[in-house]
């Protein structure tokens, strides 16, 4: 049982990217994360540097403005949001401390 609200998790995430936040962004994720990216190829990135460059540029290029829909997942919520170049629908999964352990993002459907 998680002892938090992972789809609260997923909109304050989703905040701060809208916000720009890079700082907190990163803080959200576990030391351990794994993302896969499928929005402008399939990339995938471990590690703080290789996250945080992926932010700079993923804010630089893919701002996002609004939520398009929230769902439950198993271990975490699937958010989908608008960006400038369409609507990108990601998973994440939580570890048991609330934080990010795996987010998969791509375009939707």
């Amino acid at each position: 049982m998680m002892s938090f609200d992972p789809m609260a998790a997923a909109v304050d995430w989703l905040d701060a990217y809208r916000a720009g936040d890079i700082e907190a962004i990163l803080e959200m994720y576990a030391e351990n994360v794994v993302v896969q990216c499928s929005c402008s190829g399939v990339k995938t990135l471990t590690g703080r540097e290789a996250l945080r460059a992926y932010w700079v540029e993923r804010l630089r290029e893919h701002p996002a403005t609004g939520l398009d829909d929230l769902q439950p997942s198993h271990d975490g919520a699937v958010i989908s949001y608008v960006t400038r170049t369409g609507v990108v629908s990601a998973v994440l999964v939580f570890d048991r401390a609330g934080k990010i352990k795996t987010l998969n993002c791509g375009p939707s459907h």
